[in-house]
């Protein structure tokens, strides 16, 4: 027997949501091998607030960990929670030296319940190291127009600017997550090949226990690439993944509820997705 080999490069969310939690959750539910590279621990407060706190490994250790994956012949690469310029140009490194075509670029800025940029140098540091090599880039609305150097999208046309501007930057596909700060009626997210824009639409959930929502997405495209789907389908697939979880969601505690990242394979009914070229 074999498996394809996913490998992600990012944090470890110790509350299990997101991060590389995420990530291994999702690969395991699509049917590949994960591997992990490590970038920060993030914890979290219980006597705060549920305050986040970021806690960097050393460059070596991350340069060791790439070694040891990157050796196995991995199919397919994403990146999330890359802490500083120096995590972003050896990430970036690693995937030039790869060698690799599919490369999930999902550029996480901020921790989720908090609206500070980990470092203001890393969206240069992206658009140098990072973008050229993505097959695929799926920022969401603050993060598009922090690479696209615009205003945050708030609306369908806003974001078509937006990814027109991050593909000039070298990724050859891109793929805006709506959220519930777009202006729309349903969870829609946008889709770009530098030729046409597909907007993916599914029906809202009301719910506020969607953590770890967009690495998920972003590590269900990965699986999907690494076993042989088109960029596109990839992507309409990790929709309906990623809709079935946060339709499933849980309460973790009083603070956060994450998705049920295994919702679509053990629940009945798919969610259905509707394709509209804007």
């Amino acid at each position: 027997m074999t498996m394809k080999k996913t490998l992600t490069i990012a944090g470890s969310d110790t509350s299990g949501g997101a991060g590389i939690q995420a990530d291994l959750k999702t690969f395991q539910e699509h049917g590949t091998y994960g591997m992990t590279a490590l970038t920060v621990i993030v914890t979290m407060d219980p006597e705060n607030n549920w305050n986040h706190n970021v806690y960097s490994l050393p460059i070596d250790v991350l340069q060791a960990q790439l070694n040891t994956a990157l050796s196995t012949g991995v199919d397919a690469i994403k990146t999330g929670m890359l802490s500083t310029e120096e995590v972003i140009q050896t990430a970036g490194e690693a995937i030039t030296a790869s060698g690799l075509d599919h490369v999930v670029i999902d550029p996480v800025m901020v921790c989720k319940g908090e609206d500070e940029v980990l470092n203001p140098g890393n969206v240069g540091a992206m658009v140098q190291y990072l973008l050229p090599k993505a097959e695929i880039v799926t920022p969401n609305l603050f993060e598009a127009g922090q690479l696209a150097g615009i205003k945050t999208p708030k609306t369908v046309a806003d974001m078509k600017v937006a990814a027109e501007k991050i593909h000039a930057h070298g990724a050859r596909n891109v793929v805006i997550k709506g959220g519930k700060q777009l202006e729309h009626d349903k969870a829609a997210d946008l889709f770009y090949d530098g030729k046409s824009f597909i907007l993916l639409e599914a029906e809202k959930t009301a719910t506020y226990h969607n953590h770890g929502a967009g690495c998920t997405f972003a590590a269900a495209i990965t699986a999907n690439l690494a076993n042989g789907l088109p960029v596109k389908e990839a992507v309409i697939e990790a929709k309906k993944f990623v809709s079935a979880a946060i339709a499933n969601g849980w309460k973790l505690n009083e603070y956060v509820g994450p998705v049920m990242h295994g919702a679509k394979n053990r629940f009945e009914g798919t969610t259905e997705i509707t394709l509209t070229e804007v």
